[in-house]
């Protein structure tokens, strides 16, 4: 039987042409290290080896940008392991043509990825200087289907609701099974959950409006801050 074919992420300018790309090599090693890791969707991977994550990152880590390891990015935040955000965006399940609520854009890379994968992405950030900074990465890449809003994420995001797939990127004390009003019926929301170092991952599917919740694997964010999260 014929392999089917994937549907092609995005690719509007968000790279130079690959014989220019000096980060080319490093990308195709993080991608196969992805690979082997478990990660199937060939969309997901393609995204990968496209976003160029050394742009999210401080300068004097932009060397390291490919090894499968979180950064600080200033305020208190980090970007997160290439592992973790291939696993959180194949989890979503993404086909192209979806609307993703995103929750916590620190660094602006997370949202990169699902940039090329879907419609649309409304990404949420407390903290004004990280969304700017974020913002301006969108621009220079022409990113030009990512919405920068800045707030408490941990409320979602009302007015552009509803959304085929909610990520929340900062870990909550309990699964936030009040954003799944501002879900689609079947959408899915991927989240972080718990306190130190007994975090999770997990999966949610809405179903008849309610949330079918699966754990996954072991993680390690930094909290949700704001109404629904964790007190500053």
């Amino acid at each position: 039987m014929k392999k089917k074919a994937h549907a092609p992420i995005r690719t509007t300018a968000v790279l130079k042409p690959r014989s220019l790309d000096p980060t080319a090599m490093k990308r195709r090693e993080m991608v196969e290290r992805l690979r082997k890791a478990g990660i199937t969707d060939a969309r997901v991977l393609d995204a990968m080896g496209a976003a160029p994550r050394h742009i999210f990152m401080e300068p004097i880590l932009a060397d390291r940008a490919y090894e499968n390891n979180s950064a600080p990015i200033g305020s208190r935040q980090t970007i997160s392991r290439p592992g973790t955000v291939a696993l959180m965006t194949q989890l979503a399940g993404l086909k192209g043509d979806e609307t993703v609520l995103e929750i916590g854009t620190g660094s602006g890379y997370q949202a990169a990825v699902l940039s090329l994968l879907c419609q649309r992405v409304i990404t949420v950030e407390r903290i004004n200087a990280l969304s700017n900074k974020a913002r301006k990465i969108f621009n220079e890449l022409h990113l030009d289907n990512i919405v920068c809003l800045v707030g408490d994420g941990s409320v979602g995001a009302p007015k552009y609701a509803p959304f085929d797939v909610i990520m929340v990127t900062a870990v909550a004390p309990t699964f936030p099974r009040h954003l799944a009003d501002q879900l689609k019926e079947g959408g899915r929301l991927v989240a972080p959950v718990g306190e130190g170092s007994s975090q999770k991952l997990a999966l949610a599917r809405k179903g008849r409006g309610r949330l079918i919740v699966e754990e996954k694997e072991a993680c390690n964010f930094v909290p949700l801050i704001g109404e629904m999260g964790f007190s500053l």
